[in-house]
């Protein structure tokens, strides 16, 4: 009987193969080839798949129920009841080669909720409609904790699709939700890459990726699964890990369509860790009333209108720092706003009441 090679998924004939009906077997791994060479070419569809790019920061977030958090980019992370007891974070200690990043969903040691853990991302519309009609392919690397406390040391897989525009939440609450992929696979201490296989609905305009697991008992100390090299292309095989904007350069591109921030990566909005540095700035004007600036132009034209939050240099959200036109004296904690929001670029206004000009960072973010 023939095998298969693990990363691609071709039929590899055996020996026995060969001399029964060598001619064929031969032709049909090259049917194999042929489809796989020159099928057409899809990029990554998931973004950040591999768990590089974190603007928010690196710190460990404790998961909820009440909203959507990212360690990383891209993939939100929760629970499905409860406030406590579990965190997720990204990891740069993976072991795995050719990968730098993973992120880990933890249990608590002592916890003793069984709420599920999940990570997902979901895929825009404008994202999700190429793939639809399509065979698709979703691999990933995941390995367990010591102890990883799901039934049979399960990871449930999902790869929702849904007809609506540019949802939120699970995709199980998609409108016309429906589960390509719906599956569980067993997981080891071990890195190993899994694939799922699946064909979309003609009619799909939304896709979410989805990885959780359902934990028993007390936790452990090393009650997690670890995730990284998360990719959806079209075609039936599954092909060598890349990322969809192709560098790092251009998957931090295609994170800031989403979330943009001017502190630096890996540093968490509203810290102090930056008071040397600036994210806008407008100079001095002698009318002293009012000041205005409009050359707050982001990075990346994001998917629709953000929300902008304005940061001091001291991390106080909503605010700005006001300089003294005279001696240059910075004060910290002065009221800021964003007006006029595009999607290409926002005003930030402050009334400082004398002449001067005013400093600090913004966030904007346009998460589904």
């Amino acid at each position: 009987m023939a095998a298969y090679t693990t990363n691609y998924q071709f039929d590899v004939p055996t020996s026995s193969d060969l001399v029964k009906n060598g001619a064929t077997q031969i032709a049909l791994l090259g049917q194999d080839l042929d489809t796989f060479l020159f099928r057409p070419f899809s990029r990554n569809a998931m973004i950040n798949g591999g768990c590089e790019i974190a603007q928010r920061g690196t710190a460990a977030v404790t998961l909820t129920a009440a909203s959507f958090l990212y360690p990383v980019d891209r993939m939100f992370v929760g629970r499905s009841s409860g406030t406590t007891g579990a965190t997720a974070q990204q990891i740069n200690s993976t072991t795995l080669t050719g990968f730098n990043n993973a992120v880990r969903i933890q249990r608590t040691a002592g916890n003793t909720s069984t709420n599920d853990l999940y990570i997902g991302q979901s895929l825009e519309t404008l994202n999700s409609t190429p793939l639809a009609g399509q065979t698709v392919t979703l691999s990933f690397y995941a390995r367990a904790g010591a102890n990883y406390s799901a039934a049979s040391s399960n990871l449930a897989v999902r790869l929702y699709s849904g007809t609506g525009t540019d949802q939120s939440g699970l995709g199980s609450a998609f409108t016309g939700t429906a589960s390509p992929v719906s599956t569980s696979q067993v997981i080891t201490t071990s890195w190993v890459r899994y694939s799922f296989t699946a064909t979309i609905s003609s009619a799909a305009t939304q896709l979410q990726f989805l990885a959780f697991y359902t934990p028993s008992g007390t936790a452990g100390a090393a009650d997690y699964f670890d995730i990284t090299g998360i990719m959806l292309e079209v075609g039936s095989q599954v092909s060598p890990f890349v990322r969809a904007g192709g560098t790092i350069q251009g998957e931090l591109a295609a994170c800031q369509r989403y979330y943009e921030t001017t502190y630096d990566i890996g540093t968490a909005a509203g810290t102090a860790t930056e008071t040397g540095s600036y994210g806008f700035c407008v100079g001095t004007n002698t009318s002293g009333a009012n000041y205005f600036t409009y050359a707050n132009a982001f990075k990346v034209t994001k998917r629709a209108t953000p929300t902008i939050t304005l940061y001091d240099l001291s991390g106080n959200s909503g605010k700005v720092n006001k300089v003294s036109a005279v001696d240059l004296t910075m004060t910290a904690n002065q009221t800021g706003t964003a007006d006029r929001i595009g999607q290409s670029e926002f005003r930030v206004y402050a009334a400082l009441g004398t002449a001067g000009g005013f400093y600090g960072h913004y966030v904007a973010s346009a998460e589904l």
